[in-house]
């Protein structure tokens, strides 16, 4: 079978193949790809690194030597602007500079609400001679914001905007262990809005959706920032106060329940009054875990629902 050989002018030098192979390379890849030889060099990079960092083809046409290469802090200059914690970039980047056989895999925040993914090894010739070191830029900000939405589903109430019970209850965990090793009041208190279902039954659960969701409302607007509130079951929830004694706690929950009587809720054109019971306590010097306080307040909150209901009752022991 014949072959077909090109003319011998025409076939390019290994040196030439291996750098034109090497830009195809670089230029199909979905990094940002930055190489800088054992003088600190930029000798490659491909477009897609420009357009990650914001660097104008003028700006590096401007700063390039004869040679082809420009100097690393000089192509680097414009993205350091973009960077959230620059001298900590600085730092890792001369440290694995002084460390050739060091790999390297973080996370980087820019200033725009992007995260680059940020992997970089260094070039070795087979003799083991330093060459330089290949650094990697990937855009992950797809990846972290689904990430992020992943763990607010997981971690929030969607109806109410506050917390479900599960991260409820992991706060809680947390809120208590450092109660105890710094030694301040935390205060719980488990609350059941009164005669729910009558809401339900009478005016849809659309219309209970809405009580529930203006409910918290008012309620944040009467809590601390620290305070932790959650939806615990479909009409209860749980308050955790950290820095809060018994009677600034008490004045919490009477105003809690004042929000609740003094304005109604409007229901196809009707205006509804829906009060609360609650049920209080203090974490003690003899509770094992914060369950055993929630067990507590949710007995207190028991107590008011027998004592009549819109009522807070408090259980200490």
């Amino acid at each position: 079978m014949p072959t077909h050989t090109a003319p011998f002018d025409t076939v390019p030098s290994s040196a030439v193949f291996d750098r034109t192979l090497l830009k195809a390379i670089q230029e199909a890849s979905p990094d940002a790809i930055l190489v800088v030889d054992g003088m600190g060099q930029i000798v490659s990079f491909n477009q897609r690194f420009l357009e990650t960092w914001q660097i104008a083809p003028d700006y590096v046409s401007a700063h390039q030597q004869a040679d082809g290469t420009i100097a690393e802090d000089k192509l680097m200059a414009p993205a350091l602007r973009l960077l959230k914690a620059p001298e900590a970039f600085l730092s890792r980047v001369e440290q694995l500079y002084a460390r050739p056989t060091e790999a390297d895999l973080c996370e980087i925040e820019l200033t725009d609400g992007r995260v680059l993914e940020r992997h970089s090894v260094g070039l070795q010739s087979d003799a083991g001679q330093y060459l330089g070191r290949v650094w990697f830029f990937r855009d992950i900000t797809p990846h972290k914001l689904l990430e992020s939405s992943l763990r607010h589903i997981a971690c929030v109430d969607t109806l109410t905007g506050e917390m479900n019970r599960r991260h409820f209850l992991e706060c809680a965990a947390a809120e208590f262990t450092r109660a105890r090793e710094q030694q301040y009041p935390l205060a719980i208190l488990m609350i059941d809005l009164d005669h729910f279902k009558k809401i339900n039954d009478n005016y849809g659960h659309a219309a209970g959706d809405k009580v529930l969701e203006a409910t918290c409302k008012r309620w944040r607007t009467i809590l601390r920032s620290q305070d932790l509130l959650g939806r615990v079951g479909g009409e209860e929830f749980a308050v955790l106060l950290p820095h809060s004694e018994l009677a600034a706690t008490q004045a919490v929950a009477q105003r809690l329940c004042q929000s609740m009587n003094s304005t109604p809720f409007t229901l196809d054109g009707h205006e509804v009054y829906c009060s609360i019971s609650g049920g209080m306590t203090m974490v003690q010097a003899q509770d094992g875990s914060v369950k055993e306080a929630l067990l507590r307040a949710d007995d207190a909150l028991y107590r008011a629902k027998r004592a009549g209901r819109n009522c807070i009752e408090v259980l200490l022991t």
